[in-house]
């Protein structure tokens, strides 16, 4: 099947592609680009969407929004019907994991488009699935802080096996979910199997709002060839 995969820079937009691209073939990228806050995409960078496309060597398609709740889908669904006309998708691959909210307005979007809503990590166990991360070789990097207890500090911070830990540490205490669902964190994938280059981080600045609210903000990049 032909799909498209609905991507903001975040590891599960990006996981989910990488699952459903063992079964379909992905033919392009769509992204949404809210100007503040948005209640259904990751905001902070998502401007680098563009160079994740290129490294995977796929078309991309973007629009921008407002953030406006419920207003925002339908600048989602105009992006999909360019998608369903000009490269012939036959589903759209989400990575939704535990968000109602997200997931059926998708599948509703979906359905009246006539194509199928992919969302290969529905459901999955948040643990589980923040060590297949590190299993499928995803180099993943915190880049917003937005809950009690993630301060500073974890802006910047590789996800592994000591972050994991600590982040397990943190639900117990704070009652986060572990794979961010919540939109506790936000993440940026800097390397992946999907990836022909990998995305090196040359230059950044953290930016809090608050003690418990920032975003670490990427100023500079460079593709580095795989060996």
């Amino acid at each position: 099947m032909r799909v498209g995969c609905l991507i903001s820079g975040g590891k599960d937009g990006l996981y989910a592609s990488y699952l459903a691209s063992k079964k379909n073939k992905l033919v392009c990228i769509i992204s949404l680009r809210a100007k503040e806050g948005s209640y259904m995409f990751h905001v902070p960078n998502v401007e680098l969407v563009e160079k994740q496309s290129e490294v995977m060597n796929l078309p991309l398609i973007t629009m921008e929004t407002e953030g406006k709740k419920e207003e925002e889908l339908e600048y989602l669904k105009e992006a999909i019907k360019i998608a369903v006309k000009k490269y012939k998708i036959e589903g759209l691959v989400s990575g939704a994991l535990a968000s109602n909210y997200q997931k059926t307005r998708i599948d509703k979007i979906c359905k009246e488009l006539g194509i199928e809503s992919i969302s290969p990590m529905w459901q999955k166990d948040p643990k589980e699935y923040m060590h297949e991360l590190l299993l499928d070789k995803f180099k993943v990097v915190i880049v917003g802080v937005y809950a009690d207890g993630l301060d500073k500090s974890w802006l910047g911070r590789i996800i592994d096996s000591k972050c994991i830990k600590d982040l397990e540490k943190m639900r117990e205490k704070y009652k986060i979910h572990l794979g961010f669902e919540g939109g506790e964190m936000e993440s940026f994938v800097m390397d992946c199997p999907l990836f022909k280059k990998k995305i090196n981080i040359l230059d950044s600045e953290k930016i809090m709002d608050s003690k418990c609210s920032g975003y670490l903000k990427i100023k500079k990049i460079e593709l580095v060839e795989k060996n």
